[in-house]
């Protein structure tokens, strides 16, 4: 996979390592488009009351016979949390439905009682409860716990499904639902998107030993690796089984792909950067091979599931194959994620010093080299036997962290984020006015200016 490449404006495909200054000077060239207006929404605002009923239902999802299991799937969603996934799905959602070749079936079908339909039918079980032997308390009805006997019975045939009446497909015209709407479905998704992103939050803590998260402990602090391994595959299994239930083979693939993405980007973290021996200073290749391992690992453990997700949404809302809508979501979900995790990288070294009084660099100490250390090596050779190595050695994590500091790193990571953000803004140009669209540009400005 060629990780270094990013869809760009209209869809273009542009090497990434190749095009960092084209998209520094294209940051410089726009700054107006980031500039803070009146007019800008405030992208959280516009979903607020979808937002908030899906931190609600995520519990109820998440429900279990075990109540150790209970606490642990549902710590990290009881904190604050950005909510930046489910609010692209959202967001997206608004900007999209009703222009989608399939929109009037998917509309129709959000009021039928069957799979993909209803918001109450969501929720059940493709197979029988007692097949499924997964207990849910909060959704009783719904659910079976474990019997120690089984008999082989034939259940009655499943009612054959209603078929959507030919005239809503009448009219070929194709427009945005005025008032913006969200399906079921599409709220389903953001649940989903959601919980697979909590799961990945347990498991890296495992893998990363973080004691801290957002300020509290982290699940593995507060309940052992074992514990928050185990919690992040049951929240990982219960977002598959409400996956499958949205009735979308592709919306079901783009998901199980994110959940790959995520493992192997993980994998991809742990390899090293090497050098020619005795080559300090970055030949063009080595920096290449460096800045490509970076930016693939940066795609498949942060952008993937933005940009999938809110491709998924569009899908959900009817965009057909031939569409550009479901190309304009994967591109500004692509490149959002990319500058929101450059920004992440960034504020290990800005945030730590202004806010906490201790020294920036926290990845230093696992090891990872991210943009500013990249940069870094550029200006001052020494930084990449440090970076060979992993920072393992006794005063490496502080010299490196001197020489980041000494570098232009921070300053030029930033500015490739303000250029991955605005490409994120300019591919959105494809969609009509809308809130929602005003909304999704206005989150590219949050998300290169956040400050934690």
């Amino acid at each position: 996979m060629r990780g270094c490449y990013l869809l760009c404006s209209r869809f273009g495909r542009v090497p990434s390592l190749q095009n960092h200054w084209r998209l520094l000077s294209t940051a410089s060239s726009k700054t107006n488009a980031h500039s803070t207006t009146p007019s800008s929404p405030d992208p959280f605002a516009l979903v607020a009351p979808e937002l908030s009923r899906i931190r609600t239902d995520l519990v109820r999802l998440l429900g279990s016979a075990h109540p150790g299991l209970n606490e642990i799937t549902s710590y990290y969603f009881l904190r604050p949390s950005k909510q930046l996934r489910p609010l692209i799905v959202l967001l997206f959602a608004q900007a999209t439905n009703g222009l989608g070749k399939n929109w009037p079936f998917k509309k129709w079908a959000s009021e039928q009682p069957r799979p993909g339909g209803r918001a109450e039918n969501l929720d059940e079980p493709l197979s029988r409860a007692n097949v499924l032997n997964d207990w849910n308390p909060n959704m009783q009805e719904k659910t079976s716990f474990y019997d120690p006997l089984h008999s082989l019975s034939i259940p009655p045939t499943s009612p054959t499904l209603a078929q959507p009446p030919l005239s809503i497909f009448s009219s070929t015209e194709r427009t945005l639902t005025s008032p913006a709407s969200v399906l079921p479905t599409q709220m389903r998704l953001a649940q989903i998107v959601e919980m697979v992103h909590a799961a990945s939050l347990l498991h890296d803590d495992v893998i990363d030993e973080s004691p801290l998260r957002r300020g509290s402990l982290s699940a593995p602090e507060a309940f052992g690796n074992k514990f928050a391994v185990l919690g992040g595959n049951f929240v990982l299994g219960r977002a598959s089984a409400a996956l499958a239930r949205l009735g979308d083979p592709e919306v079901i693939q783009l998901i199980a792909s994110v959940i790959a993405n995520l493992v192997e980007g993980e994998i991809l973290q742990m390899q090293d950067v090497e050098s020619p021996d005795g080559e300090a200073v970055p030949s063009s290749q080595v920096a290449k091979n460096a800045w490509t391992l970076y930016l693939q690992k940066t795609y498949m453990k942060t952008a993937s599931l933005m940009a999938k997700g809110a491709r998924s949404a569009v899908v959900l809302g009817g965009c057909a194959d031939g569409e550009v809508y479901k190309e304009v979501a994967y591109a500004y979900g692509r490149n959002i994620g990319i500058a929101f995790q450059l920004v992440d990288d960034v504020l290990d070294y800005e945030a730590a010093e202004d806010t906490l009084g201790k020294p920036g660099g926290a990845d230093l100490q696992l090891g990872l080299a991210t943009g500013p250390a990249l940069y870094a090596w550029e200006e001052h050779p020494e930084m990449g036997p440090l970076i060979e190595r992993k920072f393992g050695q006794a005063g490496d994590v502080e010299l490196a962290r001197r020489l980041v500091r000494k570098s232009a790193g921070v300053e030029r990571t930033r500015a490739l984020a303000v250029g991955y953000a605005t490409q994120a803004r300019e591919v959105l140009q494809v969609l009509p006015e809308s809130e929602a669209r005003a909304a999704l540009e206005a989150l590219t400005e949050r998300v290169i200016k956040r400050r934690s």
